[in-house]
């Protein structure tokens, strides 16, 4: 029986860019694969004859000689093996398709051991701490439940005075290898669990695993200008690793309370403070409450609500900088509710004159209109 016509087998003309016959292939590979059509012999033959295909229009010098001499040109390396060259591209492509990983890699083909050691679990731990708190730095008390290297067992999960033995099942490598069809799939070994070691007598302290569950305390330093979102990192504090890995790390993420008094925006406060309608008129010097102490402000006669004062450097640190943000008051001018009789009189009185004033300026207006 003739075969096929290559291009023709993956719908490309002869005139394909490499890119196009690569595409050709993918398309047919996912197709036909023998996963997806399991017991199909004709989806696997159209399989094994778009992979035929491939191996030659995606090798330059082999095209060139289909090409010219057709099936003859290249009878020799249409039969290959997988380890042919030719197939690179192929196996690549095969194991960004179906997730092999480096199934038909080089370290797959060796048998390579895998190294069993696998890195601890970062923890984050979340702290709430005050404005004054953040503003000034602090060193906060924590309690982290973790998992520990054991101790017993050095970690080994194996028996004091014993030690793991290489699963024989995958012999140390962690992955056992199955022919599916007409190539080879590695999955993880089932006996070892990847780990290419099988622990006959466990440690009864760890029960197998070479970590224990405990609670650590630890001090850290908080440093001035934190906000809520700020997170800190502590090396190495996290989950001990297993099978010699390396511990993971802990993250302290802060959440800073709200204040009653202050609203925080990067390293400035915001604030309001009530005064009088006298004090407002006349002007005043009065006493504003700052994050950590009191400060003096004068009030210019006339101020009105809404007037914001800025008093420089009364803010919160720059986290990581130099010098602080501002503090912002906002005054608001208070009407009260109850008056006493002097009050009352003195007010009156003032009424009085202001209503005279604006009589006063309405002839003014009238005058002006008058006279231009």
């Amino acid at each position: 029986m003739s075969k096929r016509d290559y291009y023709e087998i993956l719908g490309v003309t002869r005139t394909a860019t490499e890119q196009e016959i690569k595409s050709a292939y993918r398309r047919l590979a996912v197709k036909y694969h023998p996963d997806k059509n399991p017991g199909d012999a004709e989806a696997e033959e159209k399989f094994k004859e778009a992979a035929e295909a491939y191996s030659i229009l995606s090798d330059a010098e082999q095209r060139t000689r289909y090409d010219r001499f057709g099936h003859a040109g290249v009878s020799s390396s249409a039969g290959a093996s997988w380890g042919a060259p030719g197939f690179g591209g192929l196996e690549d492509i095969l194991g960004d398709l179906f997730g092999f990983g480096d199934v038909f890699g080089a370290g797959s083909r060796t048998g390579s051991r895998r190294s069993a050691a696998q890195r601890g679990a970062d923890l984050r731990y979340d702290l709430e701490i005050t404005l004054e708190e953040a503003a000034a730095g602090m060193t906060a008390q924590l309690r982290i439940p973790r998992l520990e290297a054991c101790e017993k067992c050095k970690a080994t999960g194996a028996a004091p005075g014993t030690q793991p033995e290489t699963c024989q099942t995958c012999s140390g490598v962690g992955q056992v290898r199955y022919q599916q069809g007409f190539f080879s799939v590695a999955r993880t070994c089932t006996a070892c669990r990847g780990t290419g070691r099988i622990i006959k007598n466990p440690c009864d302290n760890c029960h197998g695993t070479g970590r224990v569950e405990r609670e650590k305390t630890m001090e850290v330093k908080i440093p001035a200008g934190v906000e809520t979102g700020s997170r800190l990192r502590i090396a190495s504090e996290g989950e001990a690793g297993t099978s010699g890995g390396a511990s993971g790390d802990l993250y302290v993420v802060i959440h800073v309370k709200e204040h009653e008094q202050f609203e925080r925006q990067g390293s400035n406060l915001y604030s309001s403070v009530p005064i009088t309608f006298a004090q407002a008129a006349l002007g005043a010097e009065i006493i504003v409450q700052t994050l950590d102490n009191q400060q003096q402000v004068k009030i210019p006669a006339g101020t009105q609500t809404g007037t914001v004062f800025r008093l420089k450097g009364q803010g919160v640190p720059v986290l990581g900088g130099r010098g602080h943000g501002d503090l912002f008051v906002a005054v608001t001018v208070i009407t009260p509710t109850t008056l006493t009789r002097d009050q009352r009189k003195l007010l009156e009185q003032l009424a009085e004159i202001e209503s005279h004033d604006l009589e006063d300026k309405g002839l003014m207006d009238k005058v002006r209109d008058i006279f231009g």
